[in-house]
C-alpha cells in the first residue's frame, strides 16, 4: 500500500570541503579525518542548489519541480472524491446505508482518474477492436506517483500484474471475484480513506456519532462551497442550453479534458446512485429531464469513438459535443487514454441501477 510521496535524499559528496562549497559548515575535530571514497552520483539523478535566506545552499531534485508543475494542472479533487462528496449528507456526514452501488462506482472512478492523468491507456494493439470495449486490455504508461494514495496503490497493482481489461480491474478492486489468488487486488476501506483525504484537504471534518449500539466516525461537510461548486457543474451540464464551465479553484482553466471529465463525473454519480442529491433543488420535471440527459450522455460516451452529435438533445448542451471534440483534437496523442474513459463508462451501463 502506498504511504504517499516520499522525500528524495540527495547523496552527499564526502570529498567536498568547506572551502569548495559556499555556505558550508565545518565541524571542529573532524577536519583531520581522512575522507572516504566518494560515491558517484547516478547518471539519471541530477541535483541543483539554491541559496536560502541564511546563506546556505540547499540541494533539490529538478524532477520534484516537474512533478509539482504536473500536479498543479490537476483538479483539486479527484473524481472519486467528487462522487463521494455528492453522496454524503451535509450535516450527518455519512452515506445512505441502502446504497449498494457506490463502492463499485468508486473503483470505476479510480480507473477514470488514472486515465485522465495519463498513467494508463488502452494497449496499443490493432486487434483489440475485435473485443468489446470494456474487455480490451489496459497498460501502465507512466508509473510516476500521483500523490493520491488510492490512485498510487491502484497504479502499483496494475504495474506489477499481468495486463487485464477495464472491467476486470474494476471487478478485482471491488472484490467481485471468485478467484482466491486475486483477492489481494481488492482495495479496502475506499470510502473511509477518501473521506479522510477530504478531511486533510479541508472539505470535511471528523466527528463521532452514536448509532444505538456503537459509535461511528462521521464526516460532515465543513467547506460547503466545494460541494456547491460540484452541484453547479452537474446541473450546468445536465440542464443548460449552452454549457459553460468557468474556471474555479476546484477545476482550474488549464486542467485537461475539463468538459469530458465533468461528463464522466455526472455519469459516475449516476451509476453510484448519488446524482439525485445534486439535483434536489430542481422541480420534479426538471429532475426527470436531467436524468434523461445523463442517460443520453452515458450512452454516447460509453462508446469509442464517441457517439455524441453536435446540437444536443432536447435543446440541452448544444455545444457540449463540440467542446469535447475540441479537447480531443488538442490531445490527439492521448486517444488511447480517452478510450479507457469510454471503456469505464461502458462498465457503468451494466450496473443494476441503470439497466
Amino acid at each position: 500500500m502506498s504511504s504517499g510521496l516520499q522525500r528524495r535524499r540527495v547523496t552527499s559528496n564526502n570529498n567536498s570541503s568547506s572551502t569548495n562549497v559556499p555556505g558550508s559548515i565545518s565541524t571542529p575535530g573532524l577536519s583531520s579525518l581522512s575522507p572516504g571514497p566518494a560515491s558517484p552520483e547516478p547518471s539519471n539523478y541530477h541535483s541543483e542548489s539554491f541559496a536560502s535566506e541564511n546563506g546556505h545552499r540547499i540541494a533539490f531534485d529538478p524532477r520534484d519541480l516537474q512533478e509539482g508543475d504536473e500536479r498543479s494542472k490537476q483538479p483539486r479533487l479527484t473524481l472519486m472524491e467528487e462522487v463521494l462528496l455528492m453522496g454524503l449528507k451535509d450535516k450527518q456526514g455519512y452515506l445512505s446505508f441502502w446504497n449498494d452501488n457506490i463502492s463499485y462506482a468508486l473503483r470505476g472512478c479510480i480507473v477514470l482518474e488514472l486515465a485522465f492523468r495519463g498513467r494508463i491507456s488502452m494497449q496499443r494493439d490493432p486487434t483489440r477492436r475485435r473485443l468489446p470495449l470494456c474487455d480490451r486490455l489496459i497498460e501502465v504508461i507512466d508509473e510516476r506517483l500521483t500523490g493520491e494514495v488510492l490512485l498510487d496503490e491502484a497504479l502499483k497493482l496494475m504495474k506489477g500484474s499481468e495486463k487485464m481489461s477495464v472491467a476486470a480491474w474494476i471487478d478485482l478492486m471491488s472484490g467481485e471475484t471468485w478467484n482466491l489468488m486475486k483477492i489481494g487486488y481488492q482495495l479496502k476501506q475506499v470510502r473511509e480513506r477518501l473521506a479522510k483525504g477530504l478531511v486533510d484537504k479541508g472539505i470535511l471534518r471528523t466527528e463521532k456519532r452514536n448509532f444505538l449500539l456503537f459509535d461511528m466516525a462521521t464526516h460532515p461537510v465543513s467547506d460547503t462551497g466545494a460541494k456547491d461548486e460540484i452541484r453547479r457543474r452537474a446541473i450546468n451540464i445536465l440542464t443548460t442550453k449552452t454549457v459553460v464551465l468557468n474556471a474555479s479553484p476546484l477545476v482550474p482553466d488549464d486542467v485537461p479534458f475539463r468538459y469530458l471529465r465533468t461528463v464522466a463525473m455526472v455519469c459516475a454519480a449516476y451509476a453510484a446512485n448519488v446524482l439525485e442529491n445534486a439535483l434536489s433543488n430542481l422541480s420534479h420535471d426538471g429532475r426527470d429531464r436531467a436524468f434523461g440527459r445523463v442517460d443520453e450522455l452515458l450512452g454516447d460516451y460509453s462508446q469509442w469513438p464517441f457517439a455524441s452529435k453536435p446540437g444536443g438533445s432536447g435543446g440541452i448542451g448544444i455545444n457540449l459535443a463540440q467542446e469535447i471534440s475540441d479537447e480531443l483534437n488538442a490531445n490527439k496523442d492521448k486517444e488511447l487514454q480517452v478510450e479507457v474513459v469510454a471503456a469505464a463508462l461502458s462498465v457503468f451501463t451494466r450496473l443494476d441501477s441503470i439497466l
